[in-house]
């Protein structure tokens, strides 16, 4: 291998070793000392729960393991969104799990919390996957109320999904391990089945305090909502475990009874690895995200046998597509090429950019896989629609709008991977969040944003530099260079993955070599789900 090649392998190993780094931080949830003081009472944590719960030696996922991050530091920060949620195989049968973490605020709600569970129960909705809550809550985060309890995407919003999902058929368990308060109280009894865990877990809308402070009532938690009394008295729960390893044999008895589903029928046949070999694509992705490199050696990496059938090879050649197969599923791949390319004519275009005859390819290429009934892949590594009198008196608005409106009425699922730059309306044409991709993760060397950072800080510093001449203020190249460096750092900040993924802007941050099994593990999750409408593209320019 070249020079190149190996400095580019470093660089990308060290962003790995600094995602498996800010993950193991984050895998403490409220820290070793929480954890301990945990145990003491007898109890699993989150993660613990979920391991034991989960199917040994079958592939799990997890979704928004960074959610929360570097959020609410005046209030101690929430890791993970203080749950933990996967998507894995209970029993044989896949499932996604949810599990509050008590470790961090004793699992209070922050609006990340919120937004999380309402993830996963959207993750459950689309793929008709059974829902398993595992519950220890002290309920909403008080001091944050007003961002989480009122609105149409706050926590109410959970109950009501319940309801919604219940009369779609979907199964959701619940387990009380822990506290279980107020509003909250509702979740595990809008599940099918309820089980609670003596001694520590405990259901109620008030606590004892509370009934005491409203009524003038003296009554401790476990006789006011413990196991015995809702297993024997009110009828609340289903069944009563004597500790939380009980309760997760109970969810595994019950999920292993659960009939067969109707699929979708996406095809698949016997996997295969790569012919060529994915730790490559360390190498071949470049250290600066300017940098050009070719996108179709990466996909060699990702698809089973290296084998890719594309689709229109010489026309709008700043995008690829094409049909392949990973872990033995038929995908439809449409990815941004990065390479400088010669077109017929003579004229160069730039890699990572979509060009009127590139959105009209990728656009005939989705109605073709809605056709087939085969699941799409995006690819992102783009930096938006080519600009300029050319392109607008050829109509690239039109053709991008054709491309958007093929990705929004798409009724196949899609699978987006951020691999490097997902800028403007390309991050929109390429199936960013908005367009509903089934999951969306982005590799540490992605950036999410409007523009780069050198674009954005050029542009906010005219912004700054004209206002503060408006006010007769004069600045040195040297102020003005600090002034730069300063809002890019800002902006540079703020297009980071884990930026994004805090904020459940995607799935999550992904070692590359995870990608297979995201995509795998989605299809088989989409398959739960048979297509219930045609793909329709409405009206559009022609």
């Amino acid at each position: 291998m070249d020079l190149s090649f190996n400095k580019n392998e470093d660089h990308n190993k060290l962003l790995l070793s600094d995602l498996r780094k800010r993950f193991a931080k984050v895998k403490l949830g409220g820290g070793q000392n929480r954890i301990n003081k945990h145990h003491a009472k007898g109890k699993m944590t989150a993660r613990e729960r979920i391991d034991y719960l989960l199917d040994d030696k079958k592939k799990s996922i997890e979704i928004g393991a960074f959610a929360g991050d570097q959020m609410y530091q005046e209030h101690g920060g929430c890791p993970s969104g203080g749950v933990v949620v996967k998507i894995g195989y209970i029993m044989g049968k896949q499932c996604i799990v949810v599990a509050n973490d008590a470790t961090v605020k004793a699992g209070a709600w922050f609006p990340i919390t919120g937004k999380k569970n309402l993830r996963a129960q959207e993750i459950s909705i689309e793929n008709k996957l059974p829902i398993i809550y595992l519950v220890d809550s002290a309920g909403v985060y008080l001091p944050m109320q007003d961002e989480i309890f009122p609105d149409k995407e706050h926590f109410g919003r959970i109950f009501r999904n319940n309801a919604v999902m219940s009369s779609m058929g979907i199964t959701q368990i619940s387990a009380v391990m822990g506290s279980c308060v107020a509003g909250g109280a509702y979740l595990p009894i809008m599940s099918d089945e309820a089980i609670i865990v003596d001694k520590t877990g405990s259901i109620f809308l008030a606590g004892s305090y509370l009934v005491k402070a409203a009524i003038g009532e003296s009554i401790d938690n476990q006789t006011l909502g413990g196991a015995t009394t809702h297993c024997e008295i009110s009828g609340v729960t289903d069944y009563k475990a004597t500790d939380d390893k009980d309760a997760l044999d109970k969810i595994k008895n019950i999920v292993s009874k659960i009939g067969d589903f109707e699929t979708a029928g996406y095809n698949r046949e016997k996997a295969s690895k790569p012919a060529k070999d994915p730790e490559e694509i360390y190498g071949l992705l470049p250290k600066s995200r300017a940098e050009q490199y070719d996108m179709q050696a990466i996909i060699d990496r990702l698809v089973d046998n290296s084998e890719f059938e594309e689709y229109k090879k010489g026309y709008g050649q700043t995008i690829i597509t094409g049909y392949a197969r990973i872990d033995g599923w038929a995908v439809g791949i449409i990815a941004n090429q990065r390479t400088l390319v010669k077109t017929k004519s003579g004229e160069m275009q730039f890699g990572g950019v979509i060009y009127s005859d590139s959105a009209d390819k990728a656009t005939r290429f989705i109605a073709n896989c809605n056709q087939k009934k085969i699941p799409l892949v995006f690819l992102q590594d783009v930096t938006g629609f080519m600009v300029g009198s050319k392109s607008e008196h050829g109509g690239i608005i039109k053709d991008g709008a054709k491309m958007v409106n093929a990705v929004s009425n798409s009724v196949v699922p899609k699978f987006t991977i951020i691999i490097g730059n997902s800028y403007g309306a390309g991050n929109y044409a390429m199936c960013g969040k908005a367009y509903d991709p089934r999951l969306i993760a982005a590799w540490p060397s992605a950036n999410l944003a409007v523009m780069s950072g050198n674009s954005a800080a050029k542009v906010l510093l005219q912004i700054e530099t004209a206002s503060l001449k408006k006010q007769g203020k004069k600045i040195s190249e040297k102020e003005e260079k600090e002034l730069y460096d300063t809002i890019k750092a800002r902006y540079d900040n703020q297009i980071s993955p884990y930026y994004a993924a805090a904020r459940i802007w995607t799935d999550g941050v992904i070692d590359p070599l995870q990608t297979r099994t995201w995509i795998s593990v989605g299809i088989e999750a989409a398959n739960h789900a048979p297509i219930e409408k045609q793909f329709n593209l409405g009206v559009i320019q022609v």
